[in-house]
């Protein structure tokens, strides 16, 4: 390297401190030498600053205006043109605030919403505020949905260190187990109410919710004289006679408003002179949300007009629950050692009045016809202490619960899952029939080597973990490990009023199907909140097409990618498992051990199944009746009652829990 005389002279002419080292009278080697101390220092200095890059240019962007012609002070760091202009429009972007809205320049109408979803990537649909959680709950994300639309005003939302998380009122721990803070929700105002409680896991396809919402409804003015006399209605905000600025707002329903200037649509107005539809003129909720919504969360549809007093939880006079299972249970286990009985009901045992099913299944298949018999046992009014978690903080006294519909029933192979692609207007030709392809003949004859079944039950109400509860019995039941009187026999709380030990069933296949809110004065079982549904004619509007059902980014086409994303999955993992099997020699099928049982391999551990992905070894299997037995629920919510500062619980509700012995 050679460093030219006129450079040397140029940087000595340059040099406006008297300080500052005379490189003219420097060696080559030394200025070598100080070029690289130089330059480590330079990136030792962006080193140091590139995590504050983003926050300073946030702070220009902000400051923009005020400080543009100001030179920058402290140390210059390198920065190209393109990195700098990038940064500042990526801290635009994230500083953007949302626009804000007047909420008393909208009406406002109390509505309910049926909506779907898929509970394992959730911590339950309850939100508890305070409460910091790895996974968000579906009322978390409703909220947020409807805040981030701007269809809900409540009076206050707080959250922990000022509005966080999309500026929506704090922040939740990320799925990736991110530190966060904990999420806070408000209602108030909102005339909010929930039907069902799912736990964290279980998924829902007819949840609903009832909730005051903003409207498209043009607001009604009033004109107003100085004697304080309405002159007339109309969509022109007049005022005579009233100061600058004051409301003239006049609200359909006369009662106050707690959202501070939004007035109210009630269903009992549903047109207006003006010719207003209320539902194809209104604003298409069912769009506005799934667009802000996850893809596990959809809603399905609205209720313009819910009955007066709505409440979704105490106007629900029966909820509907479907447990999923496969048949088998596990893979099977194969040869003679998977009739070995080990801890099951011996021939000499009752298990059963029905001769049909006395032999025993293979472990890993289920006995569904025993299972059906001991569903019968559930159905009408019981005391259900035996098929529950108690919660002692609710002090529940009262475990009768109806049921009115148990069974488990079979999902039809033939049209199960996506059965509408059998509809005519999903054919995969234009015209009548259908062409003939190499594997039609297959597809006409196959049939399913698993078959699908779900544990079917309709009641009214439902104590905690009461239908998980219920399952984990009927899997015994169909395992051949419990005979199905065992049912009556733990609804029979006077002779058995203690819970024996026992593992629920796993949360992923349990879905709350329905919710059904029947007419009281008809008398009929039947559902008649009058919903609006995705498509539905009644929003069809000439110019309005953004409600359609099908589509680039509707209901259906982001289920069916949901859907087909978990279909391949078990399609790979189905395909590798046939491979896995069918490799080898075949030997571990046919070998004498399996054929030659010992007494090693009869007194192995029993696989239970649960209702998860497999079954589990557990040991030689106790029957119920000679298990542990739990305390009385009685002496469950007395020592509750008796912990510091809960006394206060039980005598709030009324109950007198002083003569009970814990």
């Amino acid at each position: 390297m050679t460093i030219s005389d006129n450079s040397v002279a140029a940087a000595t002419t340059k040099a406006p401190h008297e300080n500052q080292p005379d490189y003219s009278t420097w060696s080559q080697s030394s200025l070598i030498s100080r070029i690289a101390e130089l330059e480590r220092q330079l990136n030792s200095q962006n080193h140091n600053s590139s995590p504050n890059d983003d926050r300073t240019g946030a702070n220009e962007a902000a400051n923009r205006g005020r400080t543009s012609n100001k030179p920058a002070e402290g140390p210059a760091v390198l920065r190209t043109p393109s990195s700098s202009s990038s940064a500042s429009s990526s801290s635009r972007r994230l500083t953007k605030k949302p626009r804000d809205i007047d909420p008393s320049k909208y009406n406002m109408r109390f509505i309910a919403l049926k909506f779907a979803y898929l509970g394992q990537r959730y911590n339950g649909y309850e939100h508890a505020n305070g409460n910091v959680t790895l996974l968000p709950t579906i009322e978390e994300e409703l909220w947020k949905a409807l805040m981030k639309a701007r269809l809900i005003f409540p009076q206050a939302v707080e959250g922990e260190g000022g509005r966080g998380g999309d500026d929506m009122g704090g922040v939740n721990v990320g799925q990736d187990g991110g530190e966060g803070r904990a999420y806070k929700i408000d209602w108030t105002g909102c005339q909010y109410s929930k039907c069902g409680r799912t736990d964290r896991g279980v998924s829902a396809f007819g949840q609903v919710v009832g909730i005051k919402v903003r409207s498209a409804r043009p607001k009604k003015k009033a004109v107003v004289e100085s004697a304080g006399t309405v002159t007339g209605v109309g969509d022109v905000v007049t005022t005579a006679g009233v100061p600058a600025g004051a409301s003239t707002d006049v609200y359909d329903s006369g009662v106050g408003n707690p959202l501070g200037g939004l007035s109210f649509s009630g269903s009992e107005n549903s047109e207006t002179e003006d010719g207003w539809d209320d539902i194809a003129d209104e604003l298409p909720y069912i769009t506005i949300l799934n667009r802000v919504l996850p893809e596990d969360i959809r809603v399905l549809a609205w209720c313009p007009n819910p009955p007066p007093d709505f409440d979704a939880r105490f106007s629900c006079r029966e909820r509907r629950y479907r447990y999923f299972f496969t048949q088998p249970a596990f893979s099977p286990t194969p040869g003679p050692l998977g009739f070995l009985e080990r801890g099951r009901q011996k021939q000499g045992s009752e298990r059963s009045t029905n001769a049909a099913h006395t032999e025993q299944p293979r472990e890993g298949w289920l006995d569904i016809e025993a299972m059906r018999e001991g569903a019968k046992y559930l159905i009408g009014s019981h005391d259900f202490r035996n098929f529950c978690k108690v919660d002692p903080s609710k002090q529940i006294t009262n475990h009768v619960r109806h049921i009115y519909h148990a069974d488990i029933e079979l999902l039809d192979p033939k049209t199960k899952p996506l059965s509408y692609l059998r509809l005519p207007e999903f054919r995969p030709w234009e015209s009548e029939h259908d062409r003939t392809t190499t594997d039609q003949s297959i597809g006409d004859k196959s049939t399913s080597n698993i078959k699908i079944y779900s544990i079917t039950i309709h009641g009214s109400a439902f104590l905690w973990h009461q239908v998980r509860h219920l399952a984990a019995i009927l899997f015994l039941v169909g395992q051949g490990l419990e005979p199905p009187s065992i049912i009556p026999e733990l609804l029979d709380v006077k002779k058995n009023p203690c819970r024996p030990t026992y593992e629920i069933a796993s949360d992923a296949p349990l879905v709350l199907w329905d919710c059904i809110f029947p007419d009281e004065n008809s008398g009929s079982k039947e559902d008649a909140m009058n919903w609006v549904y995705a498509g539905d004619s009644r929003t069809a509007k000439v110019g309005k097409g953004d409600n359609n059902k099908f589509g680039l980014g509707s209901t259906v086409d982001t289920l069916w990618s949901v859907w087909r994303q978990r279909k391949i999955d078990e399609i790979l993992a189905g395909e590798l498992l046939d491979l896995a099997v069918s490799q080898g020699d075949k030997s571990a099928l046919t070998r004498g051990r399996f054929k030659n049982s010992t007494p090693d391999l009869e007194n192995r551990s029993q696989k239970v199944f649960y209702g998860g992905n497999e079954g589990k070894f557990g040991g030689k299997y106790v029957p119920l009746m000679q298990r542990r037995r739990l305390d009385p629920v009685e002496v469950i919510n007395a020592r509750y009652t008796k912990r510091p500062g809960k006394k206060a619980i039980a005598q709030v509700k009324g109950r007198d829990i002083s003569n009970i012995d814990p």
